[in-house]
């Protein structure tokens, strides 16, 4: 029996931290904190391929990651206080965990990092430096300190001044600057002290970024704050520094003060400030040099991020290039907005400069240029920043829905075909559509046809959503999805600027007939041109304006927020449940897809929350699983589409019913439970009852179960995920569980899984997993059982 499992694709968020994210040279390799992991991504792949791999370790959000420069690790810091440094596995791109270490006792929000030396910054205003004991492998600490009752760092920035003296800025929950400066032989830190406070923010200070000139001594420290100012301060040291400023005989009209100082009474230091950077309409929120020129980009929470340089002839700091978007008006941190640009990334290769830029949506932005005055938006990647809480293929398996906390639902499918329609030697998948963009955490989603969905989330209200042209067009395009001709009728959808409706953007298409009156109509839909235009998969500013998906209708009943839906095989019924503590709201609610009414009554039987609804094949049974422990199975008549309690087992596992799904029907009418006391248990149909068959024990929590809906040589194929992140295939025949393959820890989620599901797809034995996870990844994975 052959058996391998590989993963496809990986789509995960990118965290809302100023340090999120640092970029390897060597290895060309964006490392960024992703939920409770690390995701590594190589931006320069031809091939698109995405996340590569994720490092499991970290038990809550990563905060803050850097590159150790000149060499193969990582470090790595969280809010579970730990702070991780991991090595490059010599043969991959994968890296393992060397070192942990575990001294603080609040998250860890600072990191600053040197070859053998890094600094923490943690919540509770501690400030600790740690050495390299012998080797990179293992730190150890050599001096830790506070700066001043009440001050917590948001930022540091280490420097080599000269030889073995060094100096710390520290920038955080004031208006100043805080600089120490200490001398580290390589085995111990010595004379740590506060040298200077450089003034002149008005606001918490975001971000700081030394840069070395080519003059030893001559250095910058450029400073990000809260006040939308980038401040620039010039460092000279001994004979480089201007002295004038001590003639007490020179009249000065213009005063600008030095903070002088010495390290080890031989290396005199002066810091002043140089200039200004004034242009940003909100918080700067990260600072980065060129590595080779003398500019500065800037990342800000207004969705600017700008290129800064002095100018030639006058030395003022201009805006060279300015990338993002035209922020909202009125929308800003000051306004409760969250939007804007967390942290950027700045890099030359392959005879090119390139800039990353990570938002609120999770997705990063990439531009890149060979000139240096037209910069090209290239694809970079996308994913959810909260819990993935369910997945649904298309009923053809072509694409993949999903819901996440995050308040949004996303479409992914494969890039099969260049633009002129030429097939592509490489498949990767991309997120094609935002069907769904929602002021509440979005739950559960069920397709009704490869056109048309349904989604339920925290609102206590169902809706339903039909694809638009210009979504179908480019998923035929790019993904070689075919759609019935008549089955997609509007264009595209907008979202109002107060309501939480996708409105349609045009009148059916089919009222106009004359594509030339499309074009010349004064009301022209933007975004389906804009869409039809694409050349690539889409961007994410496409994504979210014109890639949303037209609202047909509402579905009301439910008291509390929407826990599942189950859509009927026949696209007649639509079954749903919602949060309860009581028998009176855990009913199921029935509605009719023709006339989108409820249709009476309720269908009452369990007494907590509802967990899963599934229709059989043929649209005539119901499945329910509670939290109460019960699974009940309800028999439709067709004539009125009511249903009536046929079966029911009121002590059918030991704790909580996470999942349930039916058994293909050509193996026979039965279905799967699977249960939070680590037990997946088979009912068959027998002796008027469905009956315990058998059961298999698991060494975690069961969340959820898939089977796949063909029988390979009379086998069942079942994928069965585990709260810890653990996904199990198995295969089941006469009467026993036989295990296929564990997937490997190294490509599993990081956290509980929340929905598997298998496609309807297959490719030479080879068959399609899609994966939703509260470590917030949404990952595919080809099984190959080509021999089972």
């Amino acid at each position: 029996m052959m058996t391998s499992v590989s993963p496809v694709a990986t789509f995960i968020g990118a965290n809302k931290q100023t340090q999120v994210c640092d970029y390897n040279k060597e290895r060309q390799i964006v490392a960024f904190g992703a939920g409770n992991t690390i995701a590594l991504w190589n931006p320069l792949d031809v091939s698109y391929k995405g996340v590569c791999a994720t490092l499991k370790g970290h038990e809550s959000e990563v905060t803050c990651v850097n590159f150790i420069p000149g060499s193969d690790y990582l470090v790595s810091a969280s809010e579970d206080f730990y702070i991780k440094i991991w090595k490059f596995a010599s043969d991959s791109i994968n890296m393992e965990c060397v070192q942990t270490i575990k001294h603080n006792t609040k998250t860890i929000v600072t990191l600053a990092v040197l070859p053998g030396l890094f600094a923490v910054g943690c919540a509770d205003g501690l400030i600790s430096l740690w050495i390299a004991g012998g080797d990179e492998e293992h730190f150890v600490l050599g001096h830790e300190f506070n700066v001043q009752k009440g001050f917590y760092p948001l930022c540091l920035a280490l420097s080599n001044i000269k030889d073995d003296k060094y100096i710390l800025a520290v920038g955080g929950t004031s208006v100043n600057i805080f600089v120490y400066s200490f001398i580290y032989n390589g085995s111990d830190i010595n004379s740590c002290e506060n040298v200077s406070k450089l003034e002149g923010h008005e606001d918490w200070v975001k971000s700081l970024a030394f840069r070395h000139q080519e003059t030893p001594g001559d250095y910058y420290l450029a400073s990000g704050s809260q006040d939308r100012y980038i401040r620039v301060w010039r460092i000279r040291t001994n004979d480089l520094i201007d002295n004038s400023d001590e003639d007490e005989t020179k009249l000065s009209l213009l005063s600008n003060k030095q903070y002088k100082f010495e390290i080890a009474n031989d290396l005199k230091v002066a810091i002043n400030f140089e200039a200004l950077i004034m242009g940003h309409d909100d918080w700067v929120s990260s600072v980065k040099w060129h590595e080779s020129r003398f500019e500065l980009l800037a990342s800000t929470a207004d969705t600017a991020i700008m290129v800064w340089e002095p100018d030639e002839t006058s030395g003022i700091w201009v805006c060279a290039s300015r990338l993002g978007e035209i922020s909202s008006k009125g929308a800003s941190t000051a306004t409760g907005s969250t939007g804007g640009f967390w942290s950027c990334l700045w890099f030359q290769a392959e005879g090119k400069d390139y800039i990353l830029t990570n938002g609120k949506t999770g997705s990063w932005r990439v531009w890149n240029t060979s000139d240096r005055t037209f910069w090209e938006a290239q694809l970079g990647i996308t994913g959810t920043t909260e819990e993935v809480t369910d997945i649904a293929w298309s009923p053809k398996g072509d694409y993949l829905l999903s819901t996440s906390l995050d308040q949004t639902v996303r479409l992914f499918s494969a890039w099969r075909y260049n633009s002129d329609g030429t097939e592509r030697d490489q498949i990767s998948w991309h997120e094609f559509s935002r069907p769904q963009i929602h002021g509440y955490d979005m739950i559960c989603i069920e397709p009704i046809s490869e056109t048309r969905f349904v989604s339920g989330g925290d609102e206590k209200i169902l809706r339903a959503f039909d694809l638009p042209r210009g979504v179908s067009d480019i998923l035929t395009k790019f993904a070689g999805v075919t759609f019935e001709s008549n089955s997609v009728v509007l264009e595209s959808a907008s979202v109002p600027a107060l309501g939480l409706s996708n409105k349609a953007a045009t009148e059916d298409i089919e009222d106009v007939e004359d594509p030339n009156e499309r074009e010349t109509n004064e009301n022209k839909n933007i975004s389906y041109e804009l869409v039809a235009a694409l050349t690539t998969p889409p961007l994410e500013d496409q994504l979210q304006r014109h890639l949303l998906w037209p609202e047909i209708e509402k579905l009301y009943g439910h008291g509390y927020e929407i826990t599942c839906v189950g859509v009927s095989p026949d696209r007649k019924l639509i079954a749903s449940a919602c949060r309860s503590n009581t028998a009176t709201h855990a009913v199921i609610r029935i509605f009719s897809i023709d006339t989108w009414l409820e249709l009476k009554p309720p269908l009452a039987f369990h007494n907590l929350t509802i967990t899963r609804l599934e229709f059989s094949h043929d649209s005539k049974y119901l499945l329910s699983v509670c939290r109460d422990r019960q699974w009940a199975v309800w028999e439709r008549n067709f004539e009125d589409n009511s249903f009536t309690l046929k079966y029911k087992n009121e002590k059918p596992h030991s704790r909580i019913i996470w999942d349930c799904v039916w058994l293909p029907e050509e193996y026979g009418n039965g279905f799967l439970t699977a249960s939070r006391d680590k037990t997946v248990k088979l009912w068959k149909y027998g002796n008027d009852n469905y009956e315990l068959e058998t059961s298999i024990k698991l060494t975690a929590a069961v969340t959820s179960i898939s089977v796949m809906q063909k029988l390979l040589n009379n086998n069942l194929i079942i994928a069965i995920g585990l709260e810890d992140g653990s996904i199990h295939i198995y295969k089941y025949s006469k009467d026993s569980f036989e295990q296929v393959i564990e997937l490997d820890n190294a490509i599993t989620p990081a956290g509980r899984i929340s929905r598997l599901r298998w496609s309807n797809l297959e490719n030479s034995g080879s068959f399609l997993l899609g994966v939703g996870s509260s470590d917030t990844s949404t990952r595919i994975y080809s099984v190959q059982l080509s021999d089972i």
